[in-house]
């Protein structure tokens, strides 16, 4: 049986498989960056993604011990919240908070815009899957799926996570099975030549001055925006039955999964197609690869495949930026509204405000500044956190906490290191990569849905200190 929550809050009610089963939509993540890699790097796109995934595992060993620390605390939302808070309870504006918070905020502006994005690709790809959408407009039929699929893990998510949990089992058989299957078909049937990635290393003009290095910078910002995000197994931290050992444990099966699956796509796809082959399909490259190894239902499978594997990640984002959400509100970092729960404990108010918000992302018609902008978000949240797990290991006022998870001697150097990789090296790289792409315009939309949070963050603490002020009055009238 699973431990309730009695103060209302989330509810202990899955295990480690069950995250797990809900993370596993992040391999999917890598399907729109195919192309856009192997564009910038060739083949040497199969080096950037498995270093990703490398720092993944590096930043993670910190993020299992924060886990532990704070069994209470949602995820990397929640862990800088409980490092840098206040600790003048008197205090209406803190420094230390608003930190915490702004990187909570940045991981809840990381994970948000997927759902509008991969509700536009789900359109994209049913317009050309099914004939009798010819003629319908993408845009409208991306709403439409967007609107159905929202509803869709509103309901199911209603009770709580386990039901979450249960529907990731499957669409993780029915989207990583096929992804799988096509990745290895061309090794199978002889499609896949290895001349093709070693061949095509590097660009032929690539050289390594600043230019190339700061463009190399901003890969890896948007690279782990995918490979490092599994360690949203984590956020899940107060609804796991023994958050002690299933954090850990959901982490690093999942890091393991992306490690595989993130090398063996870009590899598969660069030694089938060739570098001009994915050039030409650099939204789809699967596609192509699905067609020429699996037949004439190729194709369709792998849409099928797709449409699958883009609801798992939605769900994935749907329930992490609710949480990033909700941690915000417990904590104090936004207003009292985004925390509501319902009587299963799940933050319901929050998702609704984040199926609403996407609604309005998709109606823009395109993905592109948002995706670009919302990385910046993920180099600040995982740049604060690094920074919060050095200081959660140095700080004698939290040398009394429990670890039962423990990263090996010495890791608050390792994560200082990946802390300043994130802020600045990253976020400069992530800037300049955007300025080359689309101009300024996702370089200004980041920084200006990252400063909204300052007057949310204002208006949550003169409500927490009206609040504070009316139980005063009311304690004096009671005496």
């Amino acid at each position: 049986m699973s431990e309730e929550n009695n103060d209302g809050g989330l509810q202990r009610s899955i295990d480690w498989k069950q995250g797990l089963a809900i993370a596993l939509g992040v391999p999917v993540l890598i399907l729109p960056s195919i192309g856009y890699f192997a564009s910038y790097v060739w083949a040497f796109a199969i080096i950037v993604w498995a270093l990703s995934v490398f720092q993944g595992f590096m930043q993670n060993f910190a993020y299992g011990e924060l886990a532990t620390m704070f069994p209470k605390a949602s995820g990397l939302p929640g862990y800088a919240q409980s490092v840098f808070k206040t600790k003048d309870k008197n205090a209406k504006y803190d420094k230390s908070k608003l930190l915490g918070g702004f990187s909570a905020w940045g991981y809840w502006f990381a994970w948000n815009p997927v759902l509008a994005i991969f509700a536009l690709l789900i359109g994209s790809y049913l317009k050309g899957l099914i004939p009798a959408f010819a003629g319908t407009s993408e845009l409208m039929l991306s709403f439409a799926a967007g609107a159905f699929v929202y509803l869709l893990l509103i309901i199911v998510n209603y009770k709580g996570l386990s039901n979450g949990a249960t529907l990731g089992y499957i669409l993780a058989v029915l989207a990583l099975a096929p992804l799988i299957i096509i990745t290895l078909a061309p090794f199978a049937t002889g499609h896949f030549e290895m001349s093709n990635i070693t061949t095509s290393w590097l660009p032929t003009d690539w050289a390594w001055d600043m230019h190339h290095i700061l463009i190399l910078l901003g890969l890896f910002a948007m690279a782990q925006w995918s490979a490092c995000a599994w360690e949203t197994a984590a956020i899940y931290g107060p609804e796991y039955k023994e958050p002690k050992s299933d954090v850990p444990k959901a982490l690093f099966v999942c890091g393991a999964i992306c490690l595989v699956t993130y090398i063996l796509v870009q590899a598969s796809c660069t030694g089938t197609l060739g570098i001009d082959g994915i050039l030409a399909e650099p939204y789809s490259p699967m596609l192509p690869v699905a067609q020429m190894t699996l037949g004439p239902i190729g194709g369709s499978i792998a849409i099928l495949m797709l449409i699958a594997a883009m609801i798992l990640i939605i769900q994935t984002a749907f329930l992490g930026a609710s949480r990033a959400m909700y941690s915000l509100s417990e904590e104090g970092n936004l207003p009292k509204f985004f925390g509501k729960m319902n009587a299963h404990g799940t933050p319901v108010t929050a998702m609704v405000v984040i199926a609403i918000f996407n609604l309005g992302l998709i109606s823009l018609g395109t993905p592109a500044a948002i995706l670009a902008a919302s990385s910046i978000g993920y180099v600040f949240a995982n740049g604060i956190s690094l920074f919060a797990y050095v200081k959660a290991k140095l700080s004698p006022e939290f040398s009394s906490l429990e670890r039962p998870f423990k990263a090996p001697n010495g890791w608050q150097y390792i994560a200082m290191i990946f802390g300043l990789f994130n802020l600045p090296l990253c976020l400069i790289g992530v800037v300049y990569l955007n300025s080359l792409e689309v101009g300024w315009t996702s370089t200004i939309v980041g920084f200006v849905v990252l400063s909204l949070y300052i007057p949310l963050w204002l208006y949550s603490q003169n409500e927490t200190s009206e609040a504070k002020a009316k139980l005063q009055v009311e304690s004096v009238h009671s005496d």
